[in-house]
């Protein structure tokens, strides 16, 4: 695919693509209320896009969870349900709620680390 091509030959053409490639996977949420889930060749291009799931490409995506937006995003009533603006909105809220659960679980077993390291360090000497 084109990031391999990119990324392996240095080509400046295809690696901008990846980059454009890369951030659009990442910033497929407002679409719906912009009516591009009404184009064939924008359903399409979405189908496409689902080579970002092979590992070779999702190790470089910021926010992996754009991947299984992308995967709902294959179905139609999704798509039709994402243009109600309570749907859009409960589903920000539920991806807010989801990194805020992430951060506290993550700063917890960063605390849990350093209290071990500083017991390991206190008790060997």
């Amino acid at each position: 695919m084109v990031a391999t091509v990119a990324l392996e030959t240095g080509d400046s053409g295809n690696r901008h693509r990846f980059q454009l490639e890369l951030e659009f996977v990442q910033c497929l949420a407002i679409l719906a209320q912009r009516g591009y889930f009404k184009d064939k060749a924008f359903v399409n291009y979405l189908k496409y896009l689902l080579y970002w799931k092979d590992p070779e490409y999702a190790k470089y995506l910021k926010y992996p969870q754009c991947l299984h937006m992308l995967e709902l995003l294959q179905y139609e009533h999704f798509r039709k349900e994402l243009v109600n603006a309570q749907c859009a909105k409960f589903i920000d809220e539920q991806q807010i709620l989801h990194w805020q659960h992430y951060s506290r679980k993550r700063m917890r077993l960063q605390q849990a680390l350093a209290e071990q390291q500083q017991q390991n360090n206190t008790s060997g000497k």
